[in-house]
């Protein structure tokens, strides 16, 4: 059997041979599309290229790229585990040329690989085209009889990027799996049967259309293909259902296993979905994504609550997703390194969601089980049940209607939608795109204009450049006056561009004409073009004048240092907490620096000074920071860190800092940093808490701000010490003495106050009194508090030696109360029993405690008296009774 990783390396290596460049997946999170939730389709990470918005140095490229369809318009989720090929997560593989080939050799790539390198029967393979696409036709009749060529003249065959933008007709090609198999040929009335299924998609992009008409053809016509991985493996290990090849085999065996269920019969569904599931959570937290309440976060939770609910449904009685993930890194951590890297993160990440989600679990599905008890065959559930699933239980719209279908039922989804539209529209707003501000059509003007800013910061502060565009209220213009608030664009630039966590530059542009422009922040469009944010203070600015740009330098210096900081407070989190710490965000300001990391627990005292202690040990040494060139291959290979998310180029920086001859900190970083640790001054952790769900947050100063943040902090310590008439060293021992001296002075007054109430104070009735011949006290205690009634009784019952004691102490209105039984009375006196006649004077209910002794409360201090006198009399009616 050809295993799924023999077919993938096989794909990459024949068009690798055939001159195309292999490119390694793009993260699921999409860099270049802000329409778009996750990476959709092979072509995504390559759509800039095909729209000439980005040029690269090659021509033709292959990749096995990583997609998830689960949210917004592309969203398979409620099909997987009950179809064969439907997936949240799967592998696209496809080959591209960028106005290099065309139709006849990606045909003839395709022919050539399918029935020479893999073998499949050229018997078994027909091909569509669209139905006004001759030339592809006539192209298909080299390999194919004109009846497996088929005419197909729906959009299906014809591939658009937009209503604008490129297009042009597709061909795919189908497998046939034999008669044996219900469907018929595509364009049939059978066609969505499973007998012939669709293996590879060949566009070709020929076309460029405006409002979804056709003006002109291409300059460059192009090629996109896509292959699913997962279908053609079903195809070359002989089956026709995906979760019957080899990598889904694994996973279910591996759930079948830990849960003892079957792989088939009633647990079907369940272990199809764990592990599909198991995927996309996988490589989702790889490359970034962690649960959360919107975004692609709520994707994230929406998947990974799927998966427990059937792990629930097998009978898992602990956290199972958690233990797959060792059979997910064995069966693809190979061709998915980051896989490999972040296996700790994805396992306490999936259990804790997990353990977290159990407690909702039982409470809804019963829930659920009520409102369905008295529902018929077919019957619907209320939009307001599955809402408040959803706004109570956290359970997804689709979970709850995938619980409903294995009983048959349906549920509303126009009411639940109407009980959660402010969600909605408050998820649309956040689901929307990549979180980044989509890409504007001028910006990518002057950007193939004027081509990208050429960043001069890191060794100039200052510099000179040409103005290449100037925006002013989101147009260009050709000039600027005082006054103006523009967005400037030059050639060059010192200064650094908002990215990576760090601040923008401020600073000044000027010219020998007078101009004087303040710049108040730097941010960066298209990765590639830095924009000034100016307000023009004086003379005037103009597209093509030559200017000087200087950076505000001892803000730059700050940055740099507190930037050099958490490249060191990385280094030394992963050195005390472990590895699977990963950066989840960070804030690289002048004058304080932000840095969250992927770890479950709250740090203790003892690990944050141990980290602040190791990053002052790398400051003192005072080494060398240095900076190299490297391709990202060459810089993860040397043990660089790179942040998963993050867009490299063909070339990046990698910064080594520290001992062990800079390898205490390694990391690709396109950032500004000290030339010399020593620089950073001082380093002090001055907070830690949690963020989210799995992400810690550490807040930090350096040097001067430090400083000051000591020495404030030392200054309320002297006075602490002037006010406690000591000195500074002196200060927690005094402070001791002074707590201890409080305590024994707080005791001493309350045996006074005990003694003085009791020899004397405030009473109603002085004792020991005899009541029908029984002893008894009973006393109102003013002002007393009511921490120190029991010993009171206690003291009570030994001045009676015989008898009851009740006491009543008042403070602030309300009223407590205890009630005291010698011992040897208790036979015939019950000291719950008589506590409960007062405490039902005084307002209260209950009370508790023993025989002998009891106490409680009540809210009306003003029938303190009474409620002695009512303990008196219950003394005398159970005396009278004996």
């Amino acid at each position: 059997m050809t295993s799924t990783n023999d077919i993938r390396r096989g794909f990459l290596d024949y068009f690798a041979g055939a001159g195309h460049q292999a490119v390694p997946s793009a993260p699921l999170v999409p860099q270049n599309d802000p329409t778009l939730m996750f990476v959709n389709a092979g072509m995504v990470p390559f759509k800039n290229v095909f729209t000439g918005l980005e040029s690269r140095p090659y021509s033709t490229a292959v990749s096995s790229q990583k997609c998830v369809r689960a949210g917004g318009k592309h969203n398979d989720l409620d099909n997987v585990g009950y179809t064969a090929r439907h997936h949240t997560f799967f592998e696209m593989l496809g080959n591209f040329s960028f106005g290099d080939y065309f139709k006849e050799q990606a045909i003839l790539h395709a022919w050539t690989l399918l029935t020479r390198d893999w073998g499949l029967p050229a018997e078994k393979l027909t091909a569509t085209v669209y139905h006004t696409d001759d030339e592809a036709f006539a192209l298909w009749t080299r390999f194919l009889p004109e009846s497996r060529i088929i005419r197909i003249a729906t959009k299906d065959n014809f591939w658009a990027m937009g209503d604008s933008g490129p297009c042009g007709p597709c061909s795919e090609i189908f497998f046939d799996h034999g008669e044996h198999i219900p469907g018929g040929p595509p364009g049939s009335p059978d066609e969505d049967g499973d007998r012939f299924v669709e293996i590879w998609n060949l566009v070709f992009m020929q076309y460029e259309q405006e409002a979804n008409e056709i003006v002109a053809e291409l300059p460059k016509k192009s090629i996109d293909t896509g292959m699913g991985l997962e279908r053609v493996a079903a195809v070359m290990q002989g089956v026709h259902d995906n979760y019957d090849t080899d990598t889904f085999k694994a996973l279910i065996a591996a759930s079948s296993e830990l849960t003892h269920t079957h792989a088939t019969g009633e647990h079907k569904a369940s272990h199809r979905v764990i592990a599909d599931h198991l995927r996309s959570a996988g490589f989702l937290v790889a490359d970034g994504v962690l649960p959360a309440n919107e975004g692609r976060g709520y994707v994230l939770r929406r998947i990974m609550r799927r998966a427990m609910r059937h792990a629930h449904l097998l009978g898992a009685k602990e956290p199972l997703m958690h233990r797959l993930v060792p059979s997910l890194v064995a069966e693809m951590g190979a061709a998915y390194p980051e896989l490999v890297r972040a296996q700790p993160l994805i396992e306490a990440t999936l259990r804790q969601e997990e353990t977290r989600f159990r407690q909702t679990l039982d409470k809804g599905l019963r829930l659920l089980d009520d409102a369905t008890a008295s529902m018929s065959a077919g019957g619907t559930l209320s939009g307001e049940t599955a809402f408040k699933l959803y706004d109570t239980y956290g359970f997804p719209y689709d979970l709850t209607e995938d619980a409903l279908r294995a009983q048959g039922f349906a549920a509303d989804r126009a009411g639940f939608d109407a009980a959660m539209a402010e969600q909605k529209r408050a998820a649309r707003a956040a689901w929307k795109g990549s979180g980044a501000k989509a890409s504007d059509d001028l910006w990518f003007d002057i950007a193939e204009e004027a081509g990208g800013t050429e960043f001069v910061g890191y060794a100039a502060e200052e510099g000179e450049g040409a103005v290449v565009a100037i925006v002013r209220d989101g147009a260009r213009v050709e000039r600027a006056g005082a006054g103006d608030e523009v967005m400037v664009v030059t050639n060059q630039t010192p200064f650094y561009a908002e990215s990576g966590g760090q601040v923008g530059d401020t600073g000044e542009i000027g010219s020998e004409n007078g101009l004087r422009a303040q710049v108040t922040d730097t941010s960066k469009q298209l990765g590639r073009l830095h924009v000034h944010h100016a307000r023009v203070e004086q003379g005037e600015l103009g597209v093509g004048d030559p200017v000087r740009l200087r950076i505000d330098r001892a803000r730059r210096a700050a940055i740099r240092a507190n930037h050099s900081a958490t490249h060191l407070l990385h280094a030394a989190l992963r050195e005390r907490l472990g590895k699977h710490v990963a950066q989840k965000g960070s804030l690289v300001a002048p004058e304080r620096l932000r840095f969250d990391v992927s770890h479950p627990n709250a740090m203790s005292a003892a690990e944050l000074a141990q980290v602040e202690a190791d990053v002052n040990e790398q400051v003192r040494a005072n080494t060398p920071v240095t900076t190299r060139l490297m391709t990202p291959d060459e810089a993860i290979a040397e043990g660089a860190m790179a942040l998963f998310g993050e867009k490299y180029g063909d070339e990046v920086r990698v910064v080594s800092m520290g001992t062990d001859g800079g390898r205490y900190s390694v990391e690709l970083c396109g950032g500004t940093h000290v030339s010399a640790l020593g620089d950073i001054g001082l380093f002090k952790v001055v907070g830690e808490g949690a963020v989210s769900s799995g992400v810690r947050r550490v807040e930090a100063l350096t040097g001067e701000a430090a400083r000051a943040y000591l020495n404030a902090r030392d200054e309320k310590l002297r006075e602490a010490a002037a006010a406690l008439k000591s000195s500074p060293d002196e200060v927690p021992a005094r402070v001791a003495q002074l707590i201890e001296e409080r305590r024994r002075l707080e005791r001493e007054l309350a045996d006074a106050k005990r003694a003085l109430a009791l020899g004397g104070g405030s009473s109603e009735a002085a004792g020991p009194e005899r009541v029908n011949g029984v002893g008894f006290i009973g006393q109102v205690l003013d002002g007393f508090d009511a921490k120190g009634l029991r010993g009171a009784v206690d003291d009570a019952k030994k001045r009676v030696g015989s008898g009851v004691a009740v006491l009543v102490a008042t403070n602030e209105g309300r009223a407590s109360v205890a009630v005291g039984v010698t011992d040897d009375l208790i036979g015939t006196h019950n000291a719950v029993d008589l506590l409960r006649r007062a405490v039902a004077v005084l307002g209260g209910q209950g009370g508790g405690g023993r025989p002998d002794m009891a106490q409680g409360g009540g809210p009306d201090a003003a029938k303190a008296a009474e409620a002695v006198a009512a303990v008196r009399a219950a003394v005398e009616e159970s005396r009278a009774a004996a």
